[in-house]
């Protein structure tokens, strides 16, 4: 099952998938079950054999290097063939663009081009984006890593949780309350390096899937970060995040697509050549049903993906749209792949085949950037 987009592609377009489609099939899912046993090892290599083409910064705009490709629905079209060959890989590789997008809604001139310029060409280094904490997750606006003013700049003091690439990234956006008395108005972002005094990391934080991205704590012990390097105003932070948002959660329900499609292709030639009862097993009416049900709801996400890309391109907003297809696309996933392991039986829950790991991969994109509780409470909310 090819992904047939519902509008048609210029050259530049069809191109960068071709190159995606391509990397996806020889680089990344020949390492998937590597990357996923290896536990918690960044696939290094596999990030800059990505950069050596121009996937890494396919994302980023022209006059800062990079691809130039800053629609949403490019952006997906990359990303479903990427988590197609592997979802945890497939996120990685595409990881700098969840950096960039806050640096290009909240940032000046001098900071897009001091901080994205780098992450182009060969050689790109990992980022990360700092946002949760232990006891901050979907409720963004409680985070309390605090950021007190200081001559020439700020100091950061607290924790952040789950931050992926945390350690293996070179940059940062962290957010952190400038205002302690606020919620969201009291968040602001900032940009900050690897090797800043008084930050540090915790251990790898073992997981049930998408082991390609490594998360880590960082530790934030009075950390200096001069003026120049806060993204936007003090209280702008949690908007250029909620702006981001709609952005990254269409682009993820494109990410669990692409693992969808995965399960279900796999299942489909397991079922055409598997042999119970004198008859390959497609020919039991229970099994057949269960592809059908696969096929359909990923046509269906896909189409609610798109459309939202769409729309957020035309330059709308779309807060409720992109949890609908956020919300839909995942749990998609979630069924695709449970139905690839149901398809395969034991041979499903057996790790000789790859089903049962993009059915742990899977589980969290209806996780990550608001759960699925949370795509149902955004939606209930942007009703009319």
């Amino acid at each position: 099952m090819k992904s047939v987009p519902a509008w048609p592609l210029s050259e530049e377009q069809r191109q960068i998938v071709d190159l995606c489609r391509e990397f996806a099939a020889k680089e990344i899912r020949p390492r998937g079950r590597e990357v996923d046993e290896a536990d918690v090892v960044t696939p290094v290599d596999l990030f800059a054999k990505a950069a050596e083409v121009g996937i890494t910064d396919f994302m980023i705009p022209e006059e800062y290097g990079g691809g130039g490709f800053t629609d949403v629905f490019t952006q997906c079209l990359v990303q479903e063939e990427l988590c197609w060959g592997d979802p945890g890989i497939g996120n990685l590789v595409c990881s700098n663009g969840f950096f960039a997008d806050p640096i290009l809604v909240l940032g000046s001139e001098e900071q897009k081009r001091t901080w994205l310029t780098p992450l182009t060409g060969e050689g790109a280094p990992m980022t990360a984006l700092a946002t949760t904490e232990p006891d901050s997750g979907s409720d963004a606006a409680s985070i309390v890593t605090t950021a007190r003013r200081v001559d020439g700049g700020y100091r950061i003091s607290g924790q952040k949780a789950w931050i992926s690439n945390a350690g293996a990234a070179e940059c940062y956006v962290v957010f952190a309350k400038t205002d302690r008395t606020k919620r969201s108005a009291g968040v602001t972002a900032f940009l900050l390096r690897r090797d800043a005094e008084g930050l540090s990391f915790g251990e790898p934080m073992r997981k049930m899937g998408q082991r390609a991205i490594v998360c880590r704590e960082m530790f934030f012990d009075d950390v200096f970060v001069p003026e120049s390097q806060r993204l936007g105003a003090e209280g702008q932070g949690f908007y250029g995040l909620m702006g981001t948002f709609d952005i990254s959660r269409v682009v993820l329900g494109a990410a669990a697509l692409g693992a969808a499609r995965a399960a279900y292709e796999y299942a489909l030639d397991y079922a055409r050549t598997r042999t119970q009862f004198g008859v390959p097993i497609i020919e039991h009416q229970a099994v057949a049903f269960r592809l059908a049900d696969m096929a359909t709801r990923i046509e269906s996400a896909r189409l609610l993906v798109h459309h939202a890309a769409r729309v957020i391109d035309s330059g709308q907003r779309a807060t409720g749209l992109a949890a609908m297809a956020k919300l839909t696309a995942s749990e998609t996933a979630m069924f695709a792949t449970w139905a690839a392991v149901q398809t395969l039986g034991g041979w499903g829950y057996s790790r000789e085949h790859p089903v049962e790991q993009w059915m742990r991969d899977v589980k969290l994109e209806e996780i990550e950037e608001g759960t699925s509780d949370i795509m149902r409470l955004v939606i209930s909310r942007n009703l009319g």
